[in-house]
């Protein structure tokens, strides 16, 4: 895979002409934007459109989580505006995320537009080990937890998972070369975690076996963003 494909930006932003001014500024190193929760909520599908006029690719990050229903009727509407790949929370449960693909796949065989790819978010990187067992209320570790969610959307015929760097290399060990695992919480070393606890370079991550790079504030929050990106991009050939 081309290395400029590997990395999705993340427009963590609450202005969607500033959105745009930063697809314009990285689209010579960026394939794929991220349009999140903050984004979506400011500029609505208009962003979508918006992006794709400019020949980009949307990752849109919303983490559904809510009855089967209304998770699958959701999603045919964002297979509609044409994503590249779209989101939904793994604890929602193997129904949800069945019916989820199910009526996904039969939306575009029946419209004749490009299926999205579908991924389930297993263990947000912002949550430590500490908060998964003492505040959440599990027995077993992140680790196992992240294994049993990507198994379930591997069985309900999702086409990846969202997990941190440090499940990566056992989720593709079990679940091969075509699962997709897209890797948020990636840090540079020179770069600091914020609210993220499990975080990776992007070196260690594309060895572990991550196929895509969520990258936001480490390239952003620079003073110098395009040198940040050609640092981090230098970083991913180098892997």
């Amino acid at each position: 895979m081309p290395h400029k494909d590997r990395l999705i930006l993340a427009l963590d932003l609450n202005d969607p002409d500033h959105a745009l001014e930063v697809v314009d500024k990285f689209s010579e190193w960026v394939t794929t934007f991220k349009v999140g929760l903050e984004l979506f909520s400011t500029a609505g599908p208009e962003i979508v459109r918006k992006i794709h006029d400019r020949e980009k690719k949307v990752f849109l990050d919303l983490k559904f989580h809510d009855i089967p229903n209304t998770v699958s009727r959701a999603a045919v509407q964002v297979a509609r505006l044409g994503v590249s790949m779209f989101n939904l929370h793994a604890s929602g449960g193997y129904e949800m995320m069945r019916r989820t693909r199910d009526a996904v796949v039969e939306t575009c065989l029946k419209e004749n537009i490009p299926r999205p790819k579908i991924i389930a978010v297993t263990v947000l990187t912002s949550i430590s080990e500490d908060e998964f067992r003492n505040e959440m209320g599990f027995q077993h570790g992140i680790r196992t937890h992240v294994r049993h969610l990507a198994s379930m959307a591997n069985e309900a015929g999702l086409d990846g998972v969202v997990a941190s760097g440090h499940e990566v290399s056992s989720i593709r060990k079990k679940h091969g070369k075509d699962f997709i695992i897209v890797t948020p919480g990636i840090r540079p070393s020179w770069s600091p975690p914020d609210d993220q606890k499990r975080t990776m370079t992007p070196r260690d991550a594309l060895r572990n076996g991550a196929d895509y790079l969520v990258i936001g504030r480490a390239v952003l929050a620079q003073k110098n963003p395009l040198e940040a990106i050609d640092l981090i991009t230098l970083e991913i050939l180098s892997s």
